[in-house]
């Protein structure tokens, strides 16, 4: 309970940080976002609205420090400001429109992917100079120097405009209304695959060589050795002993990249043109859209911490050593 205390108090401390990064980097950024809303009309809203305008997305002549507490009351009461990208829809709303595409599609693949990476580094490493270990890392390797987006465009080209399996974008049918029926659902799966198999593709090497280089130094302790020696089963040695180990830095990386899903992965989407996101995050930097900026960067600051804390509370399930450590 105290080392839990300790670590809350010291995930709390970070987010405050971050609340005031995320409050300063906006407002010492170049440029008015109401000027910039203003000059999207070509002259057809009046030079007088403009300080109403500026009020709208809380620009104001309060000094500082009272605009930071009026951005820490606006974010106890769930108000993130409008959005200048979908004015007049307020930033909470809008990020609650494309959270879920990423979540439902980074998610899913970055399971998919760090389960399938894991065990066949695990695999390859217990058999390891064998024909699988002589074949899948340099191949892994080579896939892995392949950017996202130049596999992804070489993917879509293939199987989307060439062999036309898959859509080619947008995450569903237009003429299909976007609600749960079996059509919405078979059809945003349809658009998903394609950038999932790209998601996976393009990652499954960094989870398969980490754990394989992992595995190969833990078959080398005494532990793993005596084990042998007792005559357990080989499956339970290479669990038990093993791989259980060995998965260590892999679910440092797992937790790492889990909070970062709620980024999306932007070259993914922009090729795709899949909804999400790191799609949004793109289009607020095009429109300087900093209400929407800061309310993506709290949600992805938020999304790391929470991850990095539950892993840190998984390690001490997984290794007794940290339990010792702490205790």
């Amino acid at each position: 309970m105290r080392h839990l205390l300790r670590r809350l108090g010291f995930y709390l401390i970070a987010l405050w940080a971050s609340l005031t990064l995320n409050f300063l980097i906006p407002r010492l950024a170049p440029g008015n976002p109401a000027l910039i809303f203003v000059a999207r009309f070509q002259g057809r809203i009046r030079p007088e609205a403009i300080h109403a305008i500026e009020l709208q997305f809380g620009i104001t002549n309060d000094p500082l420090w009272v605009q930071y507490f009026q951005y820490l009351n606006n974010l106890l009461h769930g108000n993130l400001g409008l959005s200048i990208t979908y004015f007049p829809t307020p930033v909470a709303e809008a990020i609650g429109q494309e959270l879920p595409w990423t979540l439902v599609l980074v998610l899913v693949s970055l399971v998919l992917s760090f389960a399938l990476g894991t065990l066949l580094g695990v695999i390859i490493a217990w058999r390891r100079n064998s024909f699988l270990d002589s074949l899948l890392p340099p191949l892994m390797t080579f896939i892995s120097a392949i950017p996202y987006f130049c596999l992804a465009l070489i993917l879509l080209y293939i199987f989307g405009f060439t062999l036309n399996w898959f859509p080619v974008s947008g995450g569903y049918d237009r003429f299909i209304s976007p609600d749960w029926s079996p059509d919405f659902i078979s059809s945003a799966i349809q658009h998903a695959i394609l950038p999932a198999i790209t998601f996976v593709v393009a990652s499954i090497s960094g989870w398969m060589l980490g754990m394989r280089n992992a595995m190969i130094m833990t078959l080398s302790e005494d532990y793993v050795l005596m084990a042998q020696a007792k005559g357990l089963a080989t499956r339970r040695v290479m669990i038990n002993y093993a791989a259980r180990n060995a998965i260590l830095p892999n679910i440092t990386g797992f937790a790492i990249a889990l909070g970062q899903v709620v980024a999306g992965q932007l070259f993914l989407e922009i090729v795709f043109s899949y909804p999400g996101i790191g799609y949004s995050l793109f289009q607020a930097v095009q429109n300087s859209d900093y209400a929407l900026m800061q309310g993506i960067f709290l949600i992805i600051t938020v999304a790391v911490m929470t991850a990095n804390f539950l892993v840190d509370m998984v390690y001490t399930v997984l290794d007794p050593r940290v339990r010792q450590e702490r205790g």
